[in-house]
């Protein structure tokens, strides 16, 4: 996988988990089915309650085991999401970081050059404002 996965990455591995739970819930669904129909064999057989109860009480066991084992995976694995989204986050902040500090230094630059011309020909820029003035005071008058 990617080193900085999109959010069709991360969606496609969360269905990629979601269906590879459903399998296992199929397949332990199908195993609790096999064993209760041997548990009614044995008792066709006569075999007694005891090895009922023990049955019933192994299946409960596997039932909660199954079922610490699928929620602590999906603890685990929305923790592993959660950095992930949180890494891409930081990454992309930084990235606006420099970026603003790229356009901060740029915008002084030209600043400065317009300053210094001004500076140099201030008959020249008054004239050049004077101008564009009367251009915006034309656009505005007609609407």
């Amino acid at each position: 996988m990617a080193q900085n996965p999109t959010a069709d990455e991360l969606k496609r591995d969360a269905a990629d988990a979601a269906n590879e739970a459903k399998r296992d819930v199929a397949d332990g669904a199908r195993r609790v089915a096999d064993e209760v129909r041997d548990t009614a064999r044995d008792l066709s057989n006569n075999s007694g309650a005891q090895r009922l109860a023990d049955k019933g009480a192994a299946l409960a066991d596997d039932a909660v085991e199954t079922g610490k084992y699928y929620a602590e995976r999906a603890r685990e694995t929305g923790q592993e999401y959660a950095d992930k989204a949180r890494h891409e986050a930081e990454r992309l902040y930084e990235a606006g970081q420099q970026k603003a500090h790229e356009v901060a230094q740029y915008a002084e630059e030209r600043y400065d050059e317009v300053s210094d011309m001004v500076r140099r020909n201030p008959a020249q820029a008054l004239g050049i404002a004077a101008g564009i003035g009367f251009l915006v005071g034309l656009l505005i008058s007609r609407r």
